[in-house]
């Protein structure tokens, strides 16, 4: 019996074209699988109510996205899926785990995200600041906090980045022995990083904080995490902290103050800046008067702390900030807010021996604060040492109760013993504006 072959073109299909099939094949099901899941976690955070960033956030243009993925895997945020891919496009679906890191526009091949502030049902409040950090009036500079980078690791590049060009400006003027280079405002991670820079670029300087080492970090509740991404200092290098707390942290930048012999100037706090004849600025402070030709301001964002405006709230009792759980031991206290604030407060207290813990918040969901603190808050209201009340808001404050009433309209008295109110801050609009600085609202805006 004669053998018979297969025509030379089916041999090539077949040796060829079906691997090519089943690779495709293969592709499809891993993209649709990858689809599904990231519809999946895009759902649950639109029922839950989580659908606005809580800071810089990207922005995602589909006419130009290739689907690559890059963006999903370049997010340090590992523990939650912040990004995803959903018909081969990127989408921010878990938006309020996004915290600003950025690393998603940097990885992005095809330049199809921008990194913007707000959303277009929620405008941030953002001073006018270019590219080199400069605001609207030249010579003053703003980095960090103020300028909506809360992120300690963006908030400490920034720092280096805008010592850098008010340092190429500083260096192409004509010398002044009667004046500063620059004046620093603010001993947070921006500040710290612009102090070390200027003693490296040998700037005739002067740093001025009006509280302590670590600015708004300094304040955080105890063993808070407050970094996880390495960042660089000037004169020191990369610091490679992860899920570090605010205790190792101060004390890392307080070795770093000894080592460097970096001087900040405590307890002195910025009154007025005006400008001066000829050039730079009359700072004014607490303690001295300033000449310098330059300004950064380094400040946070927190301002003066938003007020309830109920009967009762000049109380000692009522403070706007924590500073130790361990104060609230056997007591009745009441945390009312719902940004990360308000939840790392009550999940701590709730922690402490003989506490009688209530979070009180006017939403009826935490759209402002990271997945791990609604996780902690969840755990905690399981184990019963949390109460949750959502859409109340606060009528009375008594001196040992404290009166709410909820979406109905019933009303709650409840004992208690303190009261956290973590409302957020009120912009320094004010200062900003008297030395000329425009202040934007952005809604989902560069």
């Amino acid at each position: 019996m004669p053998i018979e072959f297969l025509p030379a073109d089916s041999l090539i299909v077949m040796t060829y074209g079906l691997p090519i099939v089943v690779m495709y094949a293969v592709y499809f099901v891993y993209k649709s699988r990858q689809t599904k899941a990231s519809k999946a976690v895009k759902a649950e955070s639109v029922n839950a109510g989580l659908t606005e960033p809580a800071s810089l956030h990207p922005l995602i243009d589909p006419n130009i996205c290739i689907g690559c993925g890059s963006c999903v895997n370049a997010c340090p945020e590992t523990s939650y899926q912040v990004l995803g891919l959903i018909n081969h496009k990127a989408e921010l679906i878990n938006p309020t785990a996004c915290i600003g890191h950025g690393a998603c526009k940097t990885a992005c091949p095809a330049g199809a995200i921008e990194l913007v502030f707000g959303t277009e049902k929620r405008g941030m409040d953002i001073p006018d600041v270019g590219p080199d950090f400069q605001t609207n009036v030249p010579g003053i500079y703003i980095a960090g906090e103020l300028g909506g980078m809360g992120l300690i690791k963006n908030a400490t590049e920034q720092g280096r980045q805008a010592l850098e060009a008010i340092t190429e400006v500083v260096k192409k003027a004509p010398q002044a022995s009667d004046m500063l280079d620059l004046l620093i405002v603010g001993a947070g991670p921006a500040g710290v990083a612009a102090t070390l820079g200027a003693m490296e670029q040998q700037l005739k300087s002067v740093t001025v904080e009006q509280d302590s080492l670590g600015g708004t970090v300094a304040h955080f509740p105890r063993g808070k995490v407050v970094m996880t991404a390495p960042a660089k200092l000037p004169l020191v290098g990369e610091f490679r902290f992860r899920d570090t707390t605010k205790e190792a942290l101060i004390e890392f930048w307080q070795e770093v103050e000894q080592s460097t012999g970096m001087q900040i100037n405590y307890q002195e706090g910025v009154v007025d800046v005006t400008p001066l004849e000829g050039g730079g600025f009359c700072v004014k402070t607490t303690v001295a008067e300033y000449h310098t030709r330059t300004v950064l301001l380094a400040i946070g964002r927190r301002g003066t702390p938003r007020k309830l405006g109920a009967p009762g709230e000049d109380q000692t009792k009522v403070v706007y900030r924590l500073n130790d759980p361990a104060d609230y031991q056997h007591k009745h206290v009441m945390v009312v807010g719902g940004g990360d604030s308000a939840l790392e407060a009550a999940t701590s207290i709730a922690d402490e021996p003989g506490t009688t813990v209530t979070l009180s918040y006017r939403s009826g969901a935490f759209g402002r604060a990271k997945q791990k603190n609604r996780e902690r808050v969840a755990q905690a209201v399981e184990a019963g040492r949390l109460r949750l009340m959502m859409s109340s808001s606060v009528q009375a404050i008594g001196t040992d109760t404290i009166t709410l009433t909820d979406e109905t309209g019933e009303t709650h008295c409840l004992a208690n013993n303190g009261l956290i109110i973590c409302a957020g801050g009120i912009l320094p609009n004010g200062f900003l504006k008297s030395i000329g600085i425009q202040v934007d609202t952005k809604y989902g805006t560069a």
